[in-house]
């Protein structure tokens, strides 16, 4: 009696759960067994079933590889760049003299609740090459300015800062709440034996921040492998393809050239990776507690 009463109360979020995630990605995945592209739509009898074809031109494809490259790097560099960000913030506006807390948490957090398209709008002007503010720091510097949105050896870096810049507001409140939860007991033993400021945050803060750092870790890690609306806004996958990543790729495939089935073996294809490194950081973070 007691289970049925349970699956009773389960049964609304499990159909919700069946009908809008498992069916899309099921059906997702019989898609990219097949053709489906425009004329499908309206035809659905011309699909055809053309088994790991699709899987292995993207797999052969250059493209897919050139987006995969740039995907990586922004991972690789973005990654650790947006959560080192976030722990500064957080230390900053967690530390016992920082006045004004309140404050200065919501400033760093109001990019994240900014629409991305003011923020392209922002940073536009910032990146312009002749009037925007950042190269007019590196003029005041006496360094050349830079075409940051144009020259293909930028682009990318470009996009990161601004990923980083409208995204670390998000981890930098889970590692407050890290922080928060460290007992000050362990922080006040260290000090009465002599550890100075430096001690006790490489061995006591970092230490505790253990499940905090695998959580921000993974989590930014699978965001940065979905990145799209930084370089579709700001770049378009421009210049030369050079800011082109994997989902963006998946649009054009998918939304632009409709090859439906062709798009979707490229988003199991990025699942994998996603999983095959998600699995990786977990086994070395969790290693390293």
């Amino acid at each position: 009696m007691q289970a049925r009463a349970a699956w009773g109360f389960l049964a609304p979020a499990l159909t919700l759960l069946a009908v809008f995630f498992f069916v899309p990605i099921v059906a997702g995945l019989l898609m990219s067994f097949t053709d489906f592209d425009l004329y499908a739509i309206g035809s659905p009898d011309t699909i055809r079933f053309v088994g790991l074809g699709n899987y292995r031109q993207v797999l052969t494809d250059g493209e897919f590889w050139r987006a995969m490259r740039n995907t990586a790097f922004f991972v690789g560099v973005g990654g650790p760049l947006s959560v080192l960000t976030s722990l500064v913030a957080a230390l900053l506006v967690n530390a016992k003299l920082a006045r004004a807390k309140g404050f200065f948490r919501t400033v760093y957090f109001l990019p994240v609740v900014t629409t991305m398209v003011a923020v392209a709008i922002v940073w536009r002007y910032l990146l312009q090459p002749r009037y925007g503010l950042i190269n007019a720091g590196l003029g005041g510097l006496g360094l050349p300015a830079v075409d940051w949105l144009g020259d293909p050896h930028w682009a990318m870096p470009a996009i990161i800062l601004l990923a980083v810049w409208k995204n670390f507001g998000y981890n930098m409140l889970i590692f407050i709440a890290g922080l928060q939860a460290i007992p000050e007991e362990l922080h006040e033993a260290a000090e009465l034996d002599g550890a100075g400021a430096r001690a006790r945050f490489w061995h006591v803060t970092l230490p505790a921040l253990g499940p905090t750092f695998l959580f921000v870790g993974v989590m930014t890690m699978i965001g940065q492998f979905q990145i799209f609306a930084e370089p579709y806004v700001m770049t378009q996958g421009g210049p030369l393809r050079s800011t082109v990543t994997v989902v963006l790729l998946m649009y054009e495939q998918g939304f632009r050239w409709w090859r439906m089935g062709l798009a979707t073996s490229m988003a199991f294809v990025l699942f994998l990776v996603t999983l095959a490194a998600t699995a990786v950081q977990m086994k070395l973070q969790g290693g390293r507690r």
